[in-house]
């Protein structure tokens, strides 16, 4: 049995819906600690960054499973629905977080979307987003057929513009958004290595 297959039997028993209860967990004990004075002197701050920090996180844990399955052999796919719905939630708690608790006032957002281009690239990033959170569900498989995979594909201009939108938005010249937008370079461009046919079996000839 090779460590793939030890890993792929490993992961059959644990349950999709694991990685929301996790996920929920996350968020409201960081929610608990912003308010309870845990997250230093500027909660808010904080907490919309780890929010978004997680987003991308997922993101990219969502982008990783084509590859891992095709050139590392660990099946993930029953788990990707799960995480992109996950990342979603915490894409729309990071917009909250700074829509509702940090800017506070519905012309102030709209003005910032406007004329901050970091916040105008997330936004972007979340309107991508919005489509394939809605129709991560059987029915939507279902309805849409083969669009709903060309639909989905939208992760990728959405995860590009996630890398831009944390780039931009960390002042300074750090590196954790550059290594999060290198390993997103890194996932896409493994979907555009091509596949190896497999060889022609030579027939025999009688003699």
């Amino acid at each position: 049995m090779t460590l793939s297959d030890r890993i792929n039997g490993w992961l059959r028993r644990v349950p999709p819906w694991a990685i929301y209860v996790a996920g929920f967990l996350y968020a409201a004990w960081y929610f608990w600690l912003g308010l309870t004075g845990g997250l230093g002197p500027e909660p808010i701050n904080t907490l919309e960054r780890e929010y978004g920090q997680t987003a991308i996180q997922l993101l990219i844990a969502g982008l990783a499973v084509t590859p891992l399955r095709r050139f590392a052999g660990i099946n993930l796919l029953r788990f990707r629905r799960a995480i992109g719905v996950t990342c979603f939630f915490f894409v729309l708690a990071h917009l909250s977080v700074w829509a509702l608790l940090d800017v506070q006032a519905l012309g102030r957002v709209w003005a910032d979307i406007l004329k901050r281009p970091y916040i105008t690239i997330g936004m972007g990033a979340f309107l991508l987003l919005l489509p394939l959170a809605v129709t991560s569900n059987n029915l939507s498989i279902r309805k849409l057929g083969p669009k709903w995979r060309q639909l989905h594909k939208l992760v990728y201009p959405a995860a590009i513009l996630a890398a831009v939108h944390f780039i931009w938005l960390v002042k300074g010249f750090p590196w954790e958004p550059f290594i999060y937008a290198g390993i997103i370079a890194v996932l896409l461009g493994l979907r555009l290595v091509p596949r190896k046919r497999p060889k022609p079996v030579a027939r025999q000839v009688a003699s």
